[in-house]
């Protein structure tokens, strides 16, 4: 056991650099602001230095090459930081190199180009994503339909989908909010850009965006969803030949056969899922959990899975946290009823009493998607025309840091496969 020990010491020392390093703690009592901390790893990544992620250790620890500049960022972004001499980083990595240990290194390597889906002046919704991104000093780029149809993803690796509707119902916003000025700008926008790109309804548009999306990912690409950008899109995919819409959509009714020509062998996540195709009812299927949930304000967590940090390092990298116990938030799409999901699917983080799924993760092809349910993990309720989350006010969410393991997710060295 020893001579194995000391076998895996010497491959982690193989892929580290020696000198004195930065360590960037990240568990609960150590850290200051987690959330800049990503923004911090991914300016080492842009200024070509190599950065160590320590899974699980501290709560997932960010190590690097000490340099002055980094040293001085840290220090005007509000970020807790060690400088650690060699002797001390060698001991670390005798911790980690532990086959008892659930712990792991994983070399991140690039910064990933990040690209948000979403339209300019997107309204009524602010973004988490963007919110974070922005708080954290992370770049991103501002994709929409003509980006997609034009395959212009191929830039880049990682895509965000803002708060849509890739059914074509417009949010299923009609009962509360087709008056409203912003209602019908929407309508109107999409309707126009659907036209410019030869479609005759926006349902067709967004399923050729859908559908491009899911190339993205099948190609390499790293996808994230939050909120209604989650189910919606499933079940553009699944409703593909079908006409899921009502007349106020898209001016004609909706296919009687709709619920019996779903095909969900081109969804993701979801499986044998009933529509609800009432247009005044805020709901697009039975995968959301938002209406019959009766969860309490106080009583409203979820828990994060446990994996392992040697085996199933995409998972653990997902789920590194200073908790586990996540405060649970809503949205137009605020769960994932459990009994929907495909078996193909990794169960990131669910609230078993209630038979829900918070944050769900899978392969498709050589890349990756990742769905999260709710809204804005700071604001547990948050209405049509609330004021954005100041993050200043949270720099410690623990519901932000699983937006933020998804970012720098993509920058992880991939590991050779078995063979």
């Amino acid at each position: 056991m020893k001579k194995s020990l000391f076998t895996i010491v010497l491959i982690l020392f193989s892929i580290v650099s020696f000198g004195a390093k930065i360590l960037i703690p990240m568990d609960e009592t150590e850290q200051e602001n987690h959330l800049k901390a990503y923004g911090i790893a991914y300016n080492v990544l842009v200024k070509q230095y190599k950065v160590n992620w320590l899974l699980n250790y501290k709560g997932g620890s960010f190590v690097f090459d000490q340099v002055q500049e980094f040293e001085n960022e840290c220090k005007i972004r509000g970020v807790s930081y060690e400088v650690i001499p060699e002797a001390k980083y060698t001991k670390i990595l005798e911790e980690i190199a532990d086959p008892d240990v659930n712990m792991d290194i994983i070399q991140l390597e690039k910064p990933p180009k990040i690209a948000v889906y979403t339209p300019d002046g997107k309204l009524p919704w602010d973004d988490a994503v963007t919110m974070v991104l922005t708080y954290a000093e992370i770049p991103f780029e501002k994709v929409y339909d003509d980006e997609l149809l034009d395959d212009k993803l191929v830039k880049y690796d990682w895509l965000h989908l803002h708060h849509e509707d890739f059914t074509g119902q417009y949010g299923k916003f009609y009962a509360a909010y087709n008056t409203a000025e912003w209602y019908i700008n929407d309508k109107k926008k999409n309707e126009d850009m659907a036209k410019k790109h030869g479609f005759s309804k926006v349902s067709q548009l967004k399923l050729a965006v859908s559908k491009k999306i899911k190339d993205f990912v099948i190609g390499g690409g790293y996808l994230f969803a939050m909120c209604s950008a989650t189910d919606s899109y499933d079940i553009a995919l699944a409703a593909e030949g079908t006409d899921i819409c009502g007349a106020m959509f898209d001016g004609d009714s909706t296919n009687p056969n709709a619920q019996s020509d779903l095909d969900y062998s081109k969804s993701l996540a979801f499986k044998d899922f009933n529509l609800v195709t009432n247009p005044y009812e805020y709901e697009y299927s039975d995968i959301d959990m938002t209406q019959v949930r009766r969860v309490p304000f106080n009583a409203d967590y979820f828990t994060l899975f446990t994996f392992s940090a040697k085996f199933d390092p995409i998972p653990s990298m997902l789920c590194q946290n200073h908790t586990t116990t996540i405060k649970g938030f809503m949205g137009q799409t605020t769960s994932f009823r459990s009994s929907l999901i495909k078996s193909s699917t990794t169960i990131l983080g669910d609230n078993k009493s209630v038979g829900e799924a918070r944050y769900i993760h899978g392969d498709l092809g050589k890349g990756t998607w990742t769905f999260y349910g709710g809204h804005d993990p700071e604001d547990f309720q948050h209405q049509v025309g609330d004021p954005p989350t100041d993050l200043n006010l949270h720099p410690n969410s623990p519901g932000y840091r699983l937006i933020l393991n998804n970012v720098l997710f993509p920058a992880a060295k991939k590991k050779p496969q078995k063979t």
